[in-house]
């Protein structure tokens, strides 16, 4: 039997265009020969599809493009079966009153075959707001090649059941291990498993651990595409237990990774399997280097939002900083750099250094690039509050009154020529409010705000790198020579609101700062554990407060790409009020 792996990027809702989009994947799979095609979990919608599954008129649409899928595979491709996820209503009156399932399209009609049994509600997860769990495991009978095939049906979660792996996991069933008794020829598993640094190999050791309970390969397909703040990386795979299993200890041997789809890219392909020996393979791809994994999430995630948005174009301000430079390359590698305009906005405390850079790099990256000068600006703001304030603004008030300006001015070009405003902070500055509400925090899309400030400076020298000259390159990107600039690199972080001024100044040095972030923001550390641990009382104090002070902040942020453990966001859900 062959299957086609489908890793499909769904527009969330548009339930017509993502039942199209399975057709053109089935198209592909049956010219591969393809004989049974997996999409991935909740196809038809998109996932998450999140409060879109409580309109009823929704719900009624997907039986019908369900009907239009099936009618359209009988009619040109009468040899093929797909596997889609879709919203199945439970008939029950309260909510929740619908299940995470996987239909059958086959034979001009379809029929639900599985259900999703572990439902997540941790980290921006939310499945229990809208799914029933199921209450026994799914096995389908297929008759493919001569022989049925009995083929074990899990959805995502039911595969995250290895808490020493984990770390955590769901308490209940065990999708897998429910699945023993059946003894089952495949695992197959459709997920919609967002993008996260080391993530890969996660999910390819609980395929491993689930091929070696089951004695059997195990076929993992991912949804692939930027939705709102999640990019979901694709990397599908087939864990094949093609060894056998040894007699003395019971356990699988030969146990790999026998097909490997592309990170980050839409991509349809087949592997093949016999029932008697080791599968075939028909491609096989190599998977990138974390920081190159890392760049082609954000760069995925920039371009999906964009183009579900309903952008085309998209204005950054350019400061000659790291943080704008890596988003700026970011943008360019996403859009094409003739799409992406940068606003230069000196002020008088502007370095001619820092001018001079953003202008070398828009001109590296083919970027259009406008200068505004905010003296005028900021003087005439100084003559109106005056009056008011009993003198002229000074101290943080007249440092973000340069931010607001430059945040206005911004959104006004953004607003006259439709582009999309991409806001350039990262996650150390919105974890301690180094940023300025209605400032540089203006925007429809925070690319970096997910990425310490840390991590802005190891991506920035892998960019520069020759490793990444392929990477750049495929990506329309100039291939050889430094590409963010090693005087971007190296100068000290500085927001330039004053004479001589230097992020230092207000914060720790980011080497210092960014472990305890990560303590406090990602393992929920709390200030006795990380005095214990060596931080000084003074310092680990200082900054949970200020943490905790630039709550109202993140809640006006704009969304930002979520790439690490735990994400500001739909994953931070902090009250502003509280002790």
């Amino acid at each position: 039997m062959r299957l086609a792996l489908a890793q499909l990027n769904p527009l969330v809702g548009d339930l017509a265009g993502n039942g199209e989009l399975i057709l053109a994947a089935s198209r592909q799979a049956a010219s591969q020969g393809a004989d049974l095609m997996l999409t991935p979990e909740l196809s038809l919608w998109g996932y998450p599809p999140r409060d879109l599954l409580l309109r009823p008129s929704l719900i009624a649409k997907q039986g019908a493009v369900l009907n239009q899928l099936a009618a359209s595979l009988a009619q040109e491709l009468p040899q093929l079966a797909v596997l889609v996820g879709m919203a199945e209503p439970s008939g029950a009156a309260p909510l929740p009153n619908l299940f995470n399932a996987v239909a059958l399209v086959e034979a001009g009609s379809w029929r639900v075959v599985a259900r999703k049994r572990l439902l997540p509600t941790y980290d921006v997860f939310d499945e229990q707001r809208y799914f029933c769990a199921a209450t026994g495991p799914s096995v389908l009978e297929l008759e493919r090649g001569g022989r049925t095939w009995r083929l074990g049906l899990t959805i995502c979660e039911d595969l995250w059941v290895e808490e020493e792996l984990q770390g955590h996991r769901l308490a209940g069933a065990d999708p897998v291990a429910e699945l023993l008794s059946s003894r089952i020829d495949l695992l197959l598993n459709l997920s919609a498993s967002p993008f996260g640094q080391a993530k890969v190999a996660l999910r390819q050791s609980l395929a491993r651990r689930a091929a070696s309970r089951l004695a059997c390969p195990v076929v993992y397909v991912n949804q692939v595409g930027g939705n709102d703040e999640l990019v979901f990386d694709g990397a599908s795979f087939v864990m094949d237990a093609s060894g056998g299993v040894d007699a003395g200890s019971g356990v699988v041997a030969g146990i790999a990774v026998v097909s490997q789809l592309a990170s980050c890219k839409e991509q349809v392909s087949c592997w093949e399997v016999n029932g008697a020996g080791p599968a075939a393979s028909l491609q096989v791809a190599s998977l990138p280097t974390e920081n190159e994994q890392l760049f082609r999430a954000l760069v995925l995630g920039v371009a999906d939002y964009a183009r579900k948005c309903g952008f085309s174009s998209a204005l950054l301000g350019l400061s000659g900083g790291i943080d704008s430079a890596l988003v700026a390359v970011i943008a360019a590698a996403a859009l094409g750099g003739e799409r992406v305009q940068a606003l230069m906005m000196p002020s008088p405390w502007s370095s001619d250094g820092s001018l001079r850079d953003a202008q070398a790099l828009a001109g590296r990256l083919g970027l259009g690039s406008r200068t505004a000068e905010i003296a005028a600006l900021m003087a005439s703001f100084d003559t109106t509050l005056t009056p008011v304030l009993a003198g002229p603004p000074s101290g943080l008030s007249a440092e973000n009154l340069q931010s607001r300006i430059r945040g206005t001015l911004l959104m006004a070009v953004a607003n006259q020529q439709g582009q999309l405003l991409l806001s350039t902070g990262n996650k150390s500055e919105l974890a301690v409010g180094y940023c300025t509400l209605y400032g540089d925090m203006n925007g429809g899309l925070a690319v970096i705000g997910d990425l310490y400030k840390s991590s802005v400076f190891e991506l920035c020298a892998w960019l520069d790198s020759a490793a990444a000259g392929p990477c750049r390159r495929e990506l329309g990107l100039p291939g050889d020579g430094e590409l963010v600039g090693r005087t971007i690199r190296e100068k000290p972080p500085s927001a330039e609101l004053r004479p001589d001024q230097l992020d230092s100044d207000s914060l720790p040095d980011y080497a210092v700062l960014d472990p305890i972030l990560k303590a406090y923001i990602e393992d929920l550390a709390s200030t006795e554990q990380l005095i214990a641990s060596g931080t000084p009382a003074e310092l680990a104090e200082r900054v949970m407060q200020l943490l905790r002070r630039a709550e109202f902040k993140r809640r006006q942020a704009p969304p930002l790409l979520k790439i690490g453990g735990r994400a500001f966001g739909s994953g931070w859900r902090m009250p502003i009020a509280a002790r």
